[in-house]
């Protein structure tokens, strides 16, 4: 039989190293053993890296349904495949004990993108916040799935009894959630779903905040979200209350007006729903900045007394959700658009309460400025 030239150089490498040892005076016996333990040592490694027990094309098939059953990068789905020897369910459970440490270690990284989910009845919505590094995870579906689910957890948690109710983590954090999602699936606790998912995309994953809206009155709750990967998911939204005074009121034409404002809302950023509700501070202090850009101006104290009046005429239709002018239509502002409907309806419609959330507004984000904080905003 004839031998290979590469086949050849093991077998000349272990008489040379034999003809060595022999010279040290180690015994055949110990030079066997020595042997023996570097056998061990190296089928060790290639037991590693490869199954002689698995066929090529069984292990790419097992990589793919991990792959699907966790979303784990490719990497990390082989890597535990061949350390539980191609073991499907074996390594399902390796990827997440290392995805919970990996998602521990992740946890103090930025995570300033995401989404916003909305769910809602007929007398309270619920608008949540649920965070991660890229949008490229933003678009995953596991992601996407947990951010509902949280909405309409909050949404079924107890009544907090108010009006507006703004929330952090811990409202829901040690709650059961019922996850029906082929990757996600069974009871937990949110914290623990939110763990899990980080695990799954490999970034920091984590609910950071959300608004409660309720009313009391004869009225409607409406929303509007903006950029919607699906309904009921958006990175901008917008809530509003509208009460009609005339419990006979028809609701429907509010429903459909209030759709409208929440979309305006979130385009034009208003941060009080009236003149009367801006703070004595706000204002005063809108006051003296007008009032010094006045000054420079060198004209007469009447004169600029004018001109800081008008300009804070100007600053009330930029803040003021009843003064600003109507996307839909700025001929008018939403005063007018409110009188309207009044007369539509029959009975006074007035603005309850409203919020408007933006994904990520208020991180600080390394190497980014942001501008103003936005939040929530109750009459």
């Amino acid at each position: 039989m004839a031998w290979s030239q590469n086949a050849r150089k093991p077998i000349i490498g272990l008489l040379s190293r034999a003809q060595q040892h022999a010279a040290r005076g180690y015994s055949n016996s110990a030079f066997q053993a020595h042997l023996s333990s570097r056998r061990v040592e190296q089928s060790g490694t290639l037991l590693r890296r490869f199954s002689s027990e698995v066929p090529a094309l069984e292990q790419i098939s097992l990589i793919k349904k991990l792959r699907e059953r966790t979303c784990a990068p490719i990497k990390d789905v082989k890597a535990s495949l061949v350390s539980c020897n191609w073991d499907i369910d074996a390594a399902q459970k390796d990827l997440r004990k290392r995805g919970v440490a990996l998602a521990a270690k992740k946890s103090s990284r930025t995570a300033a993108e995401g989404l916003l989910a909305i769910a809602q009845d007929d007398k309270r919505a619920v608008v949540v916040e649920l965070n991660c590094e890229t949008d490229f995870v933003a678009r995953n579906d596991v992601f996407q799935y947990l951010a509902s689910s949280l909405a309409k957890l909050a949404l079924s948690a107890r009544d907090p009894g108010e009006l507006v109710f703004p929330f952090g983590p811990e409202y829901l954090e040690n709650l059961s959630v019922n996850l029906d999602h082929p990757k996600l699936s069974g009871e937990t606790t949110v914290q623990s779903a939110v763990t899990e998912v980080a695990a799954m995309v490999g970034e920091n994953v984590k609910f950071r905040r959300g608004f409660m809206l309720s009313t009391t009155a004869h009225g409607v709750i409406s929303s509007y979200l903006h950029n919607c990967p699906q309904p009921g998911l958006g990175r901008l939204a917008g809530l509003i209350t509208l009460e009609a005074e005339d419990s006979n009121a028809p609701l429907d034409a509010l429903k459909k007006v209030g759709s409208s404002i929440a979309m305006h809302i979130v385009a034009a950023k208003p941060l009080f729903v009236s003149k009367e509700l801006v703070s004595a501070a706000a204002v005063e202090n809108e006051r003296d900045i007008l009032r010094s850009q006045a000054e420079s101006s060198g004209k007469s104290q009447m004169a600029m007394d004018k001109m800081v009046e008008g300009r804070l005429r100007k600053y009330f239709e930029e803040v003021v959700l009843l003064e600003q002018k109507y996307i839909a239509n700025d001929s008018t502002n939403i005063k007018s658009v409110l009188n309207d409907l009044s007369k539509e309806v029959g009975s006074k419609v007035t603005i309850g309460n409203f919020v408007r959330m933006e994904v990520g507004e208020g991180v600080d984000r390394p190497n980014e400025s942001l501008g103003s904080e936005a939040a929530a905003h109750a009459a």
